[in-house]
């Protein structure tokens, strides 16, 4: 007996009610980003690996275990996108952007990570992102974030999240700031979890963001970024801080969010939310000036978020699916005939328009009313030659016998 081939793990379906929730998300994020001037972009799946081995960093947990990369039958080392933002920064030297700025680059689509599947964390998932690029300091970060914060009150969830803000400090501070961090933890080394001891060497500032109790237990004595701060660097945060209470964001000050890229520096930040169990962050980033050197162009500055949209998904209230206007019952074989022609000429008003293609005018008429349709029109022989036909009202079981020319307006009016 065969099997019957099965969906693999850590994928989904976005079956219709899925879909309708999944892509309200996604229109309500690009109705803010249209407003704030930010223009769609779309870069492909799939990406050289070179550029996120690059661009990620080699003590990412993305590079290092969660990367779906392969050589091509051309021997292209390739991988499909884990993240959309070093891919944009492609684009941008790709395609010789840099006389273009300030860009404001608006995505969505899906990334892949190979990775644990649990509630709200996928193997195929989907986000959408905001990058401003060519805009650097206080301001462009306090676009990025009001951005974030106006999507999130859009979708009705900005009372379910909280921002953490933090520093990482411009290059300079941040080597400081790892060699204490490295001393430091190298003098517990008894007491570090196995990522932790992994991530010592390569970037001790994720220690910080560690989930294991063992390493939390460490947290508290540690260095603090603030103490190895320049003061372009701290004034840069100060201003950040001012305009976002001018703005009326509220925020919880995170010293030990360091964000889960190498690529970030200066301001990082992210939305989280209890409401999801583990997986608490719906919306994340920061400044990223050093990615766009690290992935092989011209030196460039850059500020952007992304969003999880299965998360936001699970937290809104969707809208309601939408529904046809208008259900055909035709009775008899010349009626079934005729269906599909009115269905076509009512369409083309605008008036979204179903028929069965089958079963007896009761069980149509059952169908077409759990479906939601606001009205059915019900036709045999005798309204075809008299080219008129019989319109009931769902809501209250009226009747109206029409014209072919009043049944478009009649129906447009009503459902208008």
């Amino acid at each position: 007996m065969k099997e019957n081939p099965r969906l693999i793990r850590g994928m989904h379906d976005l079956l219709p009610e899925a879909y309708h929730g999944h892509q309200s998300v996604i229109d309500a994020a690009l109705q803010q980003a249209h407003l704030a001037g930010f223009q769609r972009i779309d870069t492909p799946i799939m990406e050289e690996s070179r550029l996120f081995d690059r661009g990620l960093g080699a003590s990412s947990d993305i590079v290092g275990k969660e990367m779906y990369s392969f050589t091509t039958r051309g021997g292209e080392e390739v991988s499909l996108r884990p993240e959309g933002t070093a891919s944009v920064a492609r684009a941008f030297f790709s395609h010789g952007l840099a006389q273009s700025v300030p860009l404001r680059y608006f995505y969505a689509g899906p990334m892949f990570r190979y990775e644990r599947p649990q509630k709200g964390r996928l193997r195929q998932f989907h986000q959408f992102g905001a990058e401003l690029i060519g805009a650097s300091g206080s301001l462009a970060d306090l676009e990025i974030i009001a951005l974030g914060q106006e999507i999130l009150n859009t979708l009705g969830v900005a009372d379910k999240t909280v921002l953490h803000l933090n520093t990482l400090g411009s290059t300079t501070d941040r080597a400081a700031f790892r060699d204490a961090l490295l001393a430091y933890f190298s003098a517990h080394k008894a007491s570090l979890s196995e990522d932790s001891l992994r991530r010592l060497d390569t970037n001790p500032m994720r220690i910080l963001d560690s989930k294991a109790e063992q390493d939390r237990a460490l947290l508290a004595d540690a260095p603090m970024i603030d103490e190895y701060l320049a003061e372009a660097s701290r004034r840069r945060f100060d201003q950040l801080c001012t305009g976002l209470q001018a703005l009326g964001i509220a925020y919880v000050r995170d010293h030990h969010l360091v964000r889960g890229l190498d690529y970030y520096e200066h301001t990082a930040f992210e939305f989280i939310t209890d409401a999801l169990g583990a997986q608490g962050t719906v919306l994340g980033g920061g400044c990223y000036d050093r990615l766009f050197e690290i992935v092989g162009g011209k030196p460039a500055t850059g500020v952007g978020f992304a969003a999880g949209i299965e998360r936001l998904s699970a937290l809104i209230t969707a809208p309601e699916m939408p529904k046809a206007d208008c259900a055909l019952i035709p009775i008899g074989s010349e009626a079934e005939a005729f269906a599909p022609v009115l269905a076509q000429s009512l369409r083309r008003a605008g008036i979204a328009t179903v028929y069965g293609f089958s079963g007896k005018v009761k069980a149509r008429m059952k169908q077409a009313d759990q479906s939601g349709v606001a009205f059915c029109v019900i036709f045999g022989t005798e309204e075809l030659a008299q080219d008129v036909w019989k319109v009931k009202d769902m809501a209250n079981g009226e009747e109206t016998l029409l014209s072919t020319e009043a049944l478009q307006a009649f129906l447009n009016t009503k459902i208008r």
